[in-house]
């Protein structure tokens, strides 16, 4: 058997054991935000996008993995400079397996593409969760906390200049407090590192149509901090 056919054995064996622990009623080995976070298990953590996707595999870690479609992991480049993160799929999401693809994804790419001049694929785009929450509730703090680690190594592998929470269950899963959206949004943080700007969730904008262009006027503040941190040249006609 060759080494290729040999490892591809071991990872049907692997996969085939892991799926066997729910039906013998037992628990899945969680992954904590330490053993992600070990300087020196380090070697043991995956290291481009590919990888990690092949590691989260079916994940059946939280409660959410019961109701979802598809386990949305995130896309855009894997290099990319700036990084928005959601709180977690909605509806369309769950049923494409892709982040923000309904109309609030419409929008945010709007802001991408007419607003910052870039594209999307130009961005990478995720969730604190990765699958969806029933009925579009909150994630609940330990669904957060058993997908954070994830999120974490996307950051790693990722190395973005600036990330863009969206929303206040985002900006406080990452920052690890209680978040004001109304009053902290448009401020620097730091998260592992790097510069964390929040705005308002694009979903919360088309939820308010009476404040749209009110709140469309304070997201393109915020995007426009985030350009000059880039060194993007901001469009005054917007």
């Amino acid at each position: 058997m060759s080494p290729r056919a040999e490892l591809l054995e071991i990872v049907s064996q692997l996969k085939n054991l892991l799926i066997s622990y729910p039906q013998n009623g037992l628990e899945l080995p969680k992954l904590s935000s330490e053993s992600m976070s070990d300087p020196n298990a380090e070697q043991n953590h995956p290291t481009d996008l590919d990888s990690l996707r092949a590691f989260i595999g079916d994940c059946q870690r939280c409660k959410l993995s019961q109701g979802r479609t598809h386990l949305v992991f995130g896309e855009g480049s894997p290099s990319a400079r700036l990084v928005f993160v959601g709180e977690g799929p909605g509806a369309e999401e769950d049923a494409a397996g892709r982040p923000f693809v309904g109309e609030a994804g419409k929008l945010l790419t709007k802001i991408i593409e007419s607003g910052m001049g870039l594209k999307r694929e130009d961005v990478y785009i995720c969730n604190v969760v990765k699958c969806r929450p029933p009925h579009n509730r909150d994630p609940e703090a330990e669904e957060v906390q058993t997908c954070l680690p994830f999120l974490e190594q996307q950051i790693r592998v990722i190395k973005p200049e600036v990330i863009c929470t969206l929303g206040r269950i985002a900006a406080q899963s990452l920052l690890g407090r209680e978040f004001k959206i109304t009053q902290e949004r448009g401020n620097w943080f730091s998260f592992m590192g790097t510069q964390l700007m929040a705005t308002f969730h694009p979903a919360y904008i088309l939820r308010n149509p009476s404040r749209e262009r009110q709140l469309k006027g304070l997201v393109w503040e915020d995007v426009q901090k985030m350009m000059r941190q880039l060194g993007l040249k901001v469009r005054r006609d917007e």
